[in-house]
Order: structure tokens, then sequence, then C-alpha cells
């Protein structure tokens, strides 16, 4: 069974929820990536309007003597956009998430919607602790550590600005999102669809996954950041695995006291 099916058959099983054709739920799922979309447009501009903020708040991990460029006409105003756009996702971050989980929602009993919007704020808590760890330590190290290669090469560093921009802005929101695996982790566990033996069975596949997804995120393809953004992903993977064999547990023994099989 695919998890589309499984997601769809555990909606259809709780308290008072009429059962959709599949097409309904297409349309349900439409309209949330609508809302989603205008969430994201809205925070773009609200960013673009504080774009000069956001730019001024970028270049303070710039190490010193480095100087920023600009090698094309339109490459300032294009940065500004880029700019515009990963700080839409951060502004729109808790409304996505927010919308997603109303399409969710059906699917919960009571008992496991009391547990809804701590999740949601737990997520949006993770992404600001990614972000934050990933602007006031890795993205510092990370350009100083660059800027004094270069210095022992004997080059000149000078920087184009657009460059800066992608690398800054993946870094940081790359690693914010990355957090989010502990929630995603967490809710698979909570709904049945993964337990403690598959993840602990599956840790060097999950491993490698991780990796794979931060040279994907990561801006640059050196090892070092590299190394800077899987390192942390893999230990918040083991945590979760200790979390959710501590749920496992807890089942178990909330099983056993209602007088149920494991």
């Amino acid at each position: 069974m695919s998890l589309l099916s499984k997601f769809f058959k555990f909606r259809e099983k709780n308290d008072g929820y009429v059962p959709k054709p599949f097409l309904e739920h297409m349309e349900d799922l439409r309209w949330t990536l609508l809302k989603m979309f205008v969430a994201l447009v809205i925070g773009m501009v609200i960013a673009f309007v504080f774009v000069d903020d956001i730019t001024y708040f970028l270049k303070r991990p710039l190490p010193p003597d480095i100087k920023i460029i600009v090698t094309g006409i339109t490459r300032g105003f294009v940065a500004s956009i880029e700019l515009a756009f990963f700080g839409g996702i951060v502004i729109s971050l808790p409304f996505q998430i927010y919308f997603l989980a109303s399409f969710i929602l059906p699917a919960l009993t009571r008992q496991e919607r009391r547990f809804l919007f701590p999740g949601i704020f737990a997520s949006f808590l993770l992404f600001a602790a990614g972000a934050f760890v990933a602007y006031h330590w890795i993205l510092p190290k990370t350009l100083l550590f660059f800027a004094n290669y270069n210095k022992k090469m004997g080059i000149e560093s000078l920087w184009a600005w657009d460059d800066y921009v992608s690398f800054c802005v993946w870094l940081i929101v790359g690693f914010g999102l990355l957090c989010q695996l502990p929630i995603a982790m967490i809710v698979l566990a909570f709904v049945g669809i993964v337990d403690y033996k598959l993840l602990a069975s599956t840790r060097a596949y999950a491993i490698v996954a991780i990796l794979i997804l931060a040279a994907i995120i990561a801006p640059t393809p050196d090892p070092m950041t590299l190394f800077t953004l899987g390192a942390p992903i893999v230990l918040l993977y083991e945590a979760c695995i200790w979390v959710v064999w501590f749920m496992d547990r807890r089942k178990k023994k909330l099983a056993a006291s209602r007088g149920f099989p494991d």
C-alpha cells in the first residue's frame, strides 16, 4: 500500500468523518496548495518592501577586508528578488504549516488534534532554531574559512553580491528546513507508518539520504559546507530515533494496561 493510500485510509477511519472520493481529496489538496502559494506571494511582497533591512542583516557575517561587488547591470536587482523569495518563505512559513495542517485535520481523532498546534509551534521553533544557528555560527565560520583560504593562496577576495546572497540564504533557509526532519519523523511514527525498529534498521540509508539532501541544499559543493550542514542533521536524526523508541514503549505500556496485545 502506497503512502498516499495509507494517508487516505487513515483520514477515513476517525469519528464523525465521512469518507470522500479520491477526486475530492485531490480538490482539497489543490485548494491547500493554492492557499500556500498565495501566502508565499504575500510574504515575498512584504520581504521586498524591507529588502534594504534584509540586505543589512545579511552583510553582518561578512568577514573583514572582503569587498562585495556587482558584476552585471541587473545582478543587484535579481539578488533582491532572490532575497524577497527566501524572505517570503520565512514570513509565510507559519501559514504554510497551518494550511497543510488544516488539510490533515479531518483525519485526526480528538486526542490527536490536541497535539496539532503544539506540533505547528514546534515545527516553526525548529526552523527558527536552525536558521539562528546557521546565521550566527555556521555561516560566519564558513565565510571566514573561505576568506582565509583565499588569503593563504595570495588571492584577493572580491565576492559578487548575487553569489553571496545565494550562498547565505541557501545555507540559512536550507538548514532551517532540514531541521524540520524531527517533526516529520515523529508525525510518521505518531500515525503508525514508521516505528523504532524500522528507523534503527534503516539508519545507514537515512544518513546517506541526509547527506544527499545537504549536498543539494548546500550553496557550494565543497566538503566543508556539506559537513556543516549534514552533521547536525544526522545528530538530530539519531536523537529522533530515540524519541520514537520512547513513543513506541509508551504505546506498548498503554496497550498492555488496557489489555490489548502488542
